[in-house]
């Protein structure tokens, strides 16, 4: 039997600038897609300039007018994060809609940032923070929505405040866990500090539920050499539309949270399906790992600290 079709209505964004990260490929890219398609000037930060003009090439065959340009940005590096920042501030045009969609996931050996930092926090959580702090300006001109990709991983295990850096000892899953609740807790804690201090931004969470999406996919640079049979097994249940999402499917939370006029500040978006592993999304309660705003103070604090960056107290 068919699979009911399942979608968004994203609203015109004509004169408006979007920025994504991780739109090389899968979830990313589908997203940027729609951004552009609505009239937005998407830019699409990547740090693989081939995989990036392909992504390009893939929007402009749906969409030959559509406005879609790179920037280089590798999330694992300060500099680089930093150098995207100066860029952007130099064109000086202010952004609306930011959706920190991009990530690495469990790496089955530890791996480390060029800045030193265990790659899954450094990458998904720090880069992203980083991001943010030096595109304050632009997001504060644009009167922008925030949106950050978590994860279900966000609903288990816990931070690991004694070893954030994994230097002791190193669980991949763990990791990966720590990156999307240090992430989610970031989201939120952005919107009441945007609310407290004036900045004129909201900020609100998404997430994909489980799909077979490029995530999961065999990755060599993290030494993830094959598909395992957990993606081969989501892979066919996803095909036959039991379960689990599509890749489809897994983009429409981030695009709800980023552009529908009823999402919410400081809400949580993700499939509304079993298990919210896939369905259309909806809003969620949020998961209890997310809930402490003394966590979520403690964990920005920490990141000013590691990024060397702070934001403005009004």
């Amino acid at each position: 039997m068919p699979r009911k079709p399942i979608d968004v209505t994203v609203p015109d964004l004509s004169g408006r600038r979007a920025v994504v990260t991780g739109a090389s490929d899968g979830i990313g890219l589908g997203i940027a897609a729609r951004l552009a398609a609505a009239g937005a000037d998407v830019i699409l930060p990547v740090r693989n300039e081939a995989k990036g003009e392909a992504s390009l090439a893939v929007i402009r065959e749906r969409n030959p007018l559509a406005r879609v340009s790179l920037r280089e940005l590798d999330l694992s590096s300060l500099a680089s994060v930093a150098a995207l920042g100066r860029t952007l501030l130099e064109e000086g045009q202010p952004i609306h809609v930011l959706i920190n969609n991009a990530g690495v996931m469990t790496p089955p050996e530890r791996q480390a940032t060029i800045d030193g930092f265990e790659l899954q926090f450094g990458t998904n959580h720090l880069g992203h923070f980083a991001l943010v702090a030096h595109l304050l300006p632009l997001l504060r001109a644009g009167g922008a929505r925030v949106t950050s990709q978590v994860s279900i991983a966000a609903n288990q295990h816990a931070i690991n405040w004694d070893d954030l850096n994994w230097e002791r000892s190193y669980d991949g899953a763990k990791a990966y866990s720590q990156s999307k609740i240090a992430f989610g807790l970031f989201g939120l804690e952005l919107d009441r500090r945007s609310e407290a201090q004036g900045w004129g931004i909201t900020s609100n969470l998404s997430h994909p539920g489980v799909a077979p999406t490029n995530l999961l996919a065999a990755r060599p640079d993290t030494g993830r050499a094959h598909d395992d049979w957990k993606l081969r097994l989501i892979r066919t249940l996803s095909s036959r539309g039991f379960l689990f999402g599509t890749v489809h499917t897994a983009q429409l939370p981030a695009l709800y949270a980023a552009t529908s006029p009823d999402a919410r500040r400081g809400g949580f978006y993700g499939p509304s399906g079993p298990g919210h592993l896939g369905g259309p999304p909806g809003e969620q309660k949020l998961y209890s790992r997310l809930r402490r705003t003394e966590e979520a103070q403690r964990i920005w604090e920490i990141s000013e600290k590691f990024t060397n960056l702070s934001f403005p107290a009004a």
